[in-house]
């Protein structure tokens, strides 16, 4: 099993900052890229961030220059740090991982349970 677990989230003003966690754990051979994704009510899931294994990022419009995303592949942790945020930015914030496990061929998507952020205004 193969299990990634997403902490960080919580209530904050608009301007500040979090930084949220996601931590993959279980019968993993290697992971490949890891990305955070946001859901806002009523809105499709979209990506946020995204990092391969060597450390090459990518970030969607809204977050470039605000949000910073990194990892530490020898704790299989990847980091999203959230600086200047805005009420728009409220939504469920979800870690994923393409993931080689040890018990079965191929690479496969998983996702974290989901954190929530909420910016008030």
């Amino acid at each position: 099993q193969v299990q990634l677990v997403e902490s960080g989230g919580g209530l904050v003003q608009a301007g500040g900052s979090l930084r949220l966690s996601c931590a993959a754990s279980g019968s993993i051979f290697s992971i490949n890229a890891m990305g955070w994704y946001r859901q806002a009510p009523g809105k499709q899931r979209e990506l946020v961030a995204g990092i391969t294994s060597g450390g090459t990022t990518n970030y969607a419009d809204f977050v470039k220059g605000r949000f910073t995303i990194s990892r530490d592949n020898a704790k299989n942790t990847v980091y999203l740090q959230m600086n200047s945020l805005k009420p728009e930015d409220t939504a469920v914030y979800y870690c994923k991982g393409v993931i080689v496990p040890i018990v079965r061929a191929g690479k496969y998507d998983y996702w974290g349970q989901g954190t929530q952020v909420t910016v008030s205004s």
